[in-house]
Order: C-alpha cells, then structure tokens, then sequence
C-alpha cells in the first residue's frame, strides 16, 4: 500500500506543481496571517485544497494536517495515517521574490517517519524518499551528506534567531565557514540533503519539518529539537538538522 501511495503522491505533485507556476503569471490574492510578513495566498488555498482533497481519496480514512486548515480538525493522536501538508512554504518569497518556495508533504504512519517530499518549484526537482526506500531528487539517489564539522561548512539559522540572539546562536553562526538565510524551510531542508548546508536551526511548525524530517534521518543527519528531544510531529519546535559533528558542536556551543 505504502509503494502505491509514494507513487500516486509523486505524480500529483507534479501535476500541483504545474499549476503552481501557471498561478503564479496570472494575478493572485494576499492576505496577512499574523503580522506584515506572514502572507498567505490564493495559491497556497487552492494548493492545499487540491492536495488534501486528493490525499482524502487515494488514503481514505488518513488524518491531514495542514498549514492553512482545510485539513482534519482537532488533532491530537497521530494514530495510523497522518499526511503534513505545507501548500506553499516560503510565501513571502513567493510573493516578493517570485523563487525560493517550495511545497512540501510528508507521511507519517503511528507517529513515525515513512513518507517525505520537497518540491523545488521553481527548479522543477521533487526531493522524495523515506526509512530504507534511501532519498532521491527526481530520479537520481542522493548520497548520504559528508560528516563535516561547523569550521567545514555553511549554516542556516532564522533571522529571528540570529537577532534575538536565542540560545547563543550567533556564535554557532561566527563559528562556522558561513551564514545563510533562505527564507524557507523548503530550501534549507534541500541544503542539508544535498551537503550544501551543515546545520540548520529554526522554529518549525508540523508543516515545515515533517517531510524534511525523513529524508534527512534516512541520509544519517541528526534531527532533534535543539534541547536534544525529539521534535513532536504535531506540535512547534525549535529544531536543529545537522550533521553529527555539528550536532555535538553546537550542543557543546549552546549549553
């Protein structure tokens, strides 16, 4: 069942993605969600309607949590089939940029990590994989990042983070080769799958970890909240992906 799902999701992302990028040349709606600089879109509703209504018909009776909450209501049991939704992650670059986005989607099975995709839009590359299935960009398997260390590689770690100075961030940033932000989760779970990031810290919600989450555990990265726990797929966390070199470095650098 789990190969007939993987197969069936693949091919509707692609087809969402197509309409994603036919969406975004013509005029579009957007709205504030908390603040000036949480938008959400048009296409991130018909995006998520699409997808969730799809998932409620090739998985029936599968619970959908979503960013923009046309999925189950009331959550609280990640028992049997949970798909995490995130329409549109990266709208503000989306909106602004017009790049930099991408759609993610994951399955959980009882709590656990079976299913994972990132759709890179604008490059038209699915990342997709989960435990023992290895992860791949469209059809080319990715091989596992190299275990480098901070002083080795390139960190992303959320503005928010950075400027409030929260847990001694800035000095995991001054001790790596380099800072990046991205903007999206989308983009910075890509740069840990594919080596180009060493470590990356943010607040997550469900949404924005969940599909990043697998793959990046089936290619060997440590995923846990940056307390060391295990992130809880239905709640917000503040997680670190990294390698196992940064993870321990960061944990000595932030104690």
């Amino acid at each position: 069942m789990i190969d007939e799902l993987d197969k069936q999701v693949i091919e509707m992302l692609w087809r969402v993605n197509q309409q994603t990028l036919h969406r975004m040349q013509e005029p579009f709606q957007v709205a504030t969600k908390t603040n000036y600089n949480d938008l959400v879109t048009s296409v991130d509703k018909q995006n998520e309607r699409e997808i969730d209504g799809y998932l409620r018909q090739i998985d029936p009776g599968c619970q959908i949590l979503s960013e923009e909450g046309f999925g189950s209501q009331g959550i609280t049991d990640p028992a049997g089939h949970l798909w995490i939704v995130d329409p549109i992650d990266g709208t503000l670059n989306f909106v602004k940029q017009r790049d930099h986005f991408g759609i993610m989607l994951a399955l959980y099975v009882d709590g656990q990590p079976t299913l994972g995709y990132i759709m890179d839009c604008m490059n038209k590359r699915l990342y997709h994989g989960g435990p023992g299935r290895g992860v791949f960009v469209n059809d080319q398997r990715l091989s596992a990042p190299a275990d480098l260390s901070l002083r080795e590689g390139l960190v992303s770690i959320s503005s928010p983070l950075i400027l409030g100075n929260v847990n001694q961030l800035p000095t995991v940033a001054k001790a790596a080769s380099g800072l990046r932000m991205y903007g999206s989760a989308a983009m910075e779970m890509i740069g840990m799958l594919t080596g180009e990031l060493v470590g990356y810290v943010s607040h997550l919600h469900p949404w924005d970890l969940a599909a990043g989450r697998v793959m990046a555990e089936e290619l060997g990265l440590v995923v846990k909240s940056i307390d060391g726990t295990t992130p809880d797929v239905l709640s917000s966390n503040l997680v670190l992906i990294a390698t196992k070199q940064v993870s321990r470095e960061i944990a000595e650098l932030t104690d």
